[in-house]
């Protein structure tokens, strides 16, 4: 029967092959490549395919596998003809090997893979790389970038195209305003004479060109606050951009994003000087802002994790924030020592939002204003049957408001909306 093996290489050709792997090429009778792959290996006695229409190119080595089966008489040669297709690096890895299996038999197929160029990447940047997260955007999207950039993975590998470029990798990270940096290598033209490796943030990255089919890794940055090194002599008076802010290394995407803080602002209505809860903080944003904006008001930042207590405090200090004394305390239970507010902010309530609003009902001083940020519609419900039902809900009033936000991005030549996650605020005032 015949047989179709697919060999790997690199831009070093025959050179970065064993004397198995090229005596294999050699005695093929047919050579499957493209234009660049077979002027490596000229041999005027082989039939050599260029693998211009991949479809049709395919479809025409399935016919050849075919007939050369049906053909091939053992009697008359001890082995049967065989045709080889050129790739690079190793087939199976967001390669060619994925559309042959997909045309031919698996037991007509023999794989032998090169260095990835992923490889070739993570060791001449000295980086171990089991723990990378890889993708391709060749000939596909930017969009599924988008969540793992979101989450902050630590470590992403990228083949790209000349569409989805390096610089356009930089400027979606740049759009996406991430509450954690990146730093960015490109690699370029690998295991090749040219080889390049180019470092730097973002900012740096767009707009310089480099190789169509490059690599690019991205390293979070050790600290997630952005702008350290080139702060802003004056940070906005309102609305500070979610990346400066010091957020969980493991989630830095939990945190109330910017175009939401700037509505719960609005919402808590400030009348300095006055005393404000933000219960279940986090990172403390809200609680900056608010303190920022009134220095003359009292600030009390609870949040029940050490890591999060950790946090408030750096960014506090971060913003020159004087006024914001942080708790570690489980609401409602280490709120009893504290003043009456007259301004509530809840982002989070540790599952005792009833308790919580009970408490805080009770304390909230009259002309005071609670506002609640809610991400489920089982939280909602909550909040909803408290009102009707409890004593001390019953005596206030609600204003709902379902936040659905998206910023633009940019996605190689065009740009579109990603969205934020919804959330409903709700503002509750004394009837």
């Amino acid at each position: 029967m015949g047989s179709i093996h697919v060999v790997g290489i690199g831009l070093e050709g025959a050179a970065g092959l064993s004397p198995a792997g090229v005596a294999l090429i050699d005695g093929a009778a047919i050579v499957l490549g493209s234009p660049r792959h077979l002027a490596l290996f000229p041999h005027p006695h082989q039939e050599q395919w260029v693998l211009g229409d991949i479809a049709a190119s395919l479809d025409r080595l399935s016919h050849w596998h075919q007939s050369e089966a049906s053909a091939w008489d053992s009697s008359a040669s001890p082995a049967p003809p065989y045709a080889v297709v050129l790739t690079s690096g190793d087939p199976l890895f967001f390669g060619l090997g994925r559309l042959l299996l997909t045309t031919l038999p698996p037991t007509c197929l023999t794989f032998h893979p090169h260095l990835s160029s992923l490889q070739l990447a993570f060791s001449r940047l000295k980086l171990p790389w089991q723990d990378a997260h890889c993708l391709s955007v060749h000939g596909r999207s930017l969009e599924p970038l988008i969540p793992l950039l979101q989450r902050g993975e630590p470590k992403l590998a990228i083949l790209t195209d000349p569409l989805h470029s390096p610089g356009a990798i930089a400027q979606l990270i740049l759009d996406l305003d991430l509450p954690q940096g990146y730093q960015c290598w490109v690699c370029e033209n690998l295991g090749g004479a040219d080889e390049c490796l180019t470092e730097g943030p973002p900012g740096d990255i767009v707009g310089r060109s480099f190789a169509a089919l490059s690599v690019v890794v991205l390293l979070k940055t050790p600290d997630s606050a952005q702008g350290t090194e080139q702060d802003p002599p004056v940070w906005p008076l309102l609305g500070i951009p979610d990346g400066a802010f010091h957020c969980f290394p493991d989630r830095p995407g939990l945190m109330t994003k910017r175009e939401v803080r700037v509505q719960i602002l609005g919402e808590l209505a400030l009348q300095p000087p006055q005393v404000l809860w933000d219960l279940g903080a986090g990172t403390g944003s809200v609680a900056v802002e608010v303190g920022r904006l009134c220095p003359d008001s009292a600030i009390y930042a609870v949040e029940q994790t050490a890591a999060g207590v950790g946090l408030i405090q750096r960014n506090g200090d971060r913003f020159g924030v004087g006024n914001l004394t942080v708790i570690q305390a489980k609401a409602p239970a280490g709120l009893g020592d504290l003043p009456d507010p007259h301004r509530i902010f809840i982002g989070g309530s540790g599952g005792q939002l009833v308790s919580i609003l009970d408490h805080c009902g009770q304390r909230l001083q009259p002309q005071g204003r609670m506002v609640l940020a809610l991400a489920t519609l089982e939280h909602q419900a909550l909040v909803q049957s408290w009102l009707q039902q409890s004593a001390v809900g019953q005596g206030y009033t609600a204003q709902w408001r379902s936040l659905h936000l998206a910023r633009s991005a940019s996605f190689a030549q065009l740009t579109r909306y990603v969205p934020l996650n919804p959330v409903t605020l709700v503002t509750l005032v004394h009837a």
